[in-house]
């Protein structure tokens, strides 16, 4: 592990509880995020993984514990959870796309609204990150024309757009074509080659074994085990991951 110089995300005792405590989404979740990692998180559904990752952000907000994002507390009610949020793309399921704007549009208001930059600057950026996903000639399109491996494509460069420092996908291929599938996860291999640190939530296991630098197993709102993508496939220690594994695999 490195330096905790490195660490750019530190979650300690964070809980998410509904109906006053009755249903714990999450229970008690300890880890950290250091800069360059690629975390995957797996586990079955209603597990808390979506919860976990969206707490990251918070667009959920936890019921207890604290979440670290380079140092500042953004659980803290002083925390500007806006400004925040610029460095932390997220990536949802459903693409998320202005359906009224074309796909350079969609791409161009958050730098130019939030970050000031300039309407040139912006859509050559633009332009060059729909280049690294294939789809420069769709910067015309609106979201309606394309497929949804390609919306999914998009919405990924739309978040890389605003320069964040860490990547957050929320079961990013769950909603698409078994076929399209491949396309998405092709652009994520992309980010993590080039040292983006990521945290994806996916039911992708190959994804998880080639491109993951850790793996977190999530069960009843809790870590159960966490270890390299080697260690968790073939030499799993814990019996509900075993478990878990014998049927997705």
């Amino acid at each position: 592990m490195s330096a905790d110089n490195d660490v750019i995300i530190s979650v300690k005792d964070l809980c998410k509880h509904y109906n006053g405590g009755e249903i714990k989404a999450l229970d008690g979740v300890t880890t950290d995020i250091r800069k360059g990692e690629v975390v995957v998180v797996i586990g079955p559904s209603g597990s808390g993984k979506s919860t976990f990752l969206r707490s990251l952000n918070l667009l959920e907000r936890p019921t207890s514990g604290t979440i670290t994002f380079e140092g500042q507390d953004i659980t803290s009610p002083s925390t500007d959870i806006n400004k925040l949020r610029q460095n932390m793309g997220m990536v949802f399921q459903h693409f998320n796309l202005f359906p009224h704007l074309t796909i350079m549009k969609n791409m161009t208001i958050a730098p130019m609204k939030l970050r000031g930059i300039s309407k040139a600057d912006a859509e050559k950026k633009a332009l060059e990150l729909l280049g690294k996903v294939g789809l420069q000639d769709r910067a015309m399109s609106y979201p309606s024309q394309l497929s949804g491996g390609q919306k999914q494509r998009i919405a990924i460069v739309r978040a890389l757009a605003m320069d964040p420092e860490v990547m957050l996908f929320d079961e990013p291929t769950s909603a698409l074509d078994p076929e399209m599938v491949g396309e998405v996860l092709e652009v994520m291999k992309q980010l993590a080659k080039a040292g983006m640190t990521m945290v994806c939530v996916t039911h992708e296991m190959g994804f998880a074994r080639e491109v993951g630098t850790r793996v977190i197993f999530m069960d009843c709102g809790k870590i159960i085990e966490e270890n390299t993508p080697e260690e968790i496939f073939t030499n799993p220690q814990n019996e509900r991951l075993q478990t878990f594994l014998k049927k997705v695999l």
